[in-house]
């Protein structure tokens, strides 16, 4: 009885300094995720410490300047100059912290396997500074089971026991760069804890932050539903990818019937083709799913063929750019090609897995005389060379344009104008007259 009424007690505790937000909140990994949460806890006026490995971001973050485009730069400034929010690489500054949120990289090795060695150093680091009535959560996606198998057995290194000297959950990131619609405020935020404590002081704190909060009966439900988010997205490109190839072997804008079929008002959400999929989520998940699918014997093939599809499309584009050059009588070879858009989406600059840079790639290894316009993207590494961003209007003719992202700053008619030859991969060019034929869409 003593002990449920010290965990009892203990609870009550967070609970009251999260409700008069005198809790300290702690962000561990300050990128598109960590940022933009440690942002809407401190503008609610809790004191946010974040943890970052960059030196650049912990020097931009303390003196006010933004590195992300979803965060307001005057509002960061204005932040960190009265120390609600700070950035700093030391883990002993969260000895003190009431919560603490792991927002790291959880990537795909080489092999397509997923590694969570970011969340388990993480959590060592965490392990020896860990104190009673502490609120921990694991937001960076990952397969089901990581919070529970992963997680809280190196956490209870220190001695303490999850669910009853500290609390543990799992609340999925849902992050979607550049929307002006959706944000961390008016997006449900999904929490699940290893008990009821867990859960409910994970919801408590969120719901500060955000309108509102579902909760679910464990973070194994929480880790697979983030994944079935974007598994359900990654399949139904992976269809629209695969329709759009056989379309264009049919003769039969695709584009088209996506607009017709997505007139009826039941039964039909619409997808759109691409060169490929990019950001974290989408082109990773799916393999995190698969992965743990066959610890049960499962062989998930529906869920790994959408992957494979998926990620053959930026060969698949550059098969049109070749195919589409060699009946005016050009090789990729020696073509001045100007790719156009290198983020993964419009209007941002987050290039991670950018089917783009792919692309670029593979026709930088055909020879082609490559350059590519993006200014959200000044500058990308691709295999130890270093590419800029060439300026738009010093853009004259090229032998072809590839519009690999559709960013709203294009002058689409201009680069129909300029080109040769336009490989059109978003359908940005709708509705220009194209008379000569130049313009070629996946």
């Amino acid at each position: 009885m003593k002990a449920n009424k010290t965990h009892k007690t203990k609870t009550h505790a967070l609970e009251k300094k999260i409700r008069d937000k005198t809790a300290r909140i702690g962000i561990i990994g300050l990128g598109y995720v960590g940022l933009p949460l440690a942002v809407a806890f401190a503008r609610e006026g809790f004191n946010v410490t974040g943890i970052e490995q960059d030196a650049s971001r912990i020097r931009s973050i303390n003196s006010g300047k933004n590195y992300i485009g979803d965060v307001d730069n005057s509002e960061l400034k204005k932040l960190a100059r009265s120390k609600k929010i700070r950035a700093t690489d030391d883990h002993n500054e969260l000895k003190h912290a009431d919560a603490i949120c792991i927002c790291v990289p959880t990537p795909l090795d080489k092999n397509k396997q997923p590694d969570i060695s970011f969340v388990t150093s993480t959590a060592e680091k965490l392990s020896k500074i860990i104190h009673k009535d502490q609120l921990i959560i694991l937001e960076s996606t990952t397969y089901p089971g990581t919070t529970e198998e992963v997680l809280k057995p190196i956490l209870e290194r220190s001695g303490l026991k999850a669910g009853l000297d500290f609390f543990l959950a799992f609340s999925p990131e849902r992050v979607d760069p550049g929307n002006k619609k959706f944000n961390i405020k008016n997006i449900t935020k999904v929490v699940g804890g290893i008990n009821e404590k867990s859960t409910g002081s994970a919801a408590l704190l969120y719901g500060q932050i955000v309108d509102k909060v579902h909760k679910v009966s464990s973070p194994r439900v929480a880790e697979i539903e983030k994944l079935l988010e974007n598994v359900f997205r990654s399949v139904n490109i992976a269809l629209v990818n695969e329709l759009s190839i056989l379309c264009k072997k049919m003769d039969i804008d695709v584009w088209e019937v996506i607009n017709a079929a997505k007139t009826k008002p039941y039964g039909f959400m619409p997808f759109y083709p691409g060169p490929g999929i990019g950001g974290h989520c989408i082109p990773l998940d799916p393999f995190y799913l698969a992965w743990k699918a066959r610890e049960y014997g499962i062989n998930a093939k529906f869920i790994e063929l959408a992957g494979e599809v998926n990620d053959r499309m930026p060969e698949y584009v550059v098969e049109l750019i070749q195919n589409s050059l060699n009946k005016k009588g050009k090789a990729i070879k020696g073509s001045n090609i100007v790719v156009y858009g290198v983020a993964y989406k419009k209007d941002i600059s987050d290039q991670r897995e950018s089917p783009a840079l792919k692309i670029i790639e593979i026709l930088i290894k055909n020879e082609a005389k490559l350059s590519y316009n993006d200014s959200y993207v000044p500058k990308i590494h691709l295999n130890g060379t270093v590419l800029h961003s060439r300026d738009v209007n010093a853009i004259k003719n090229c032998d072809c344009a590839v519009i690999a992202t559709d960013h709203s700053y294009y002058d689409y008619k201009a680069i129909v104008k300029k080109a040769s030859l336009v490989i059109d991969t978003r359908n940005a060019t709708n509705g220009i007259v194209d008379r000569s034929g130049k313009i070629v869409k996946i």
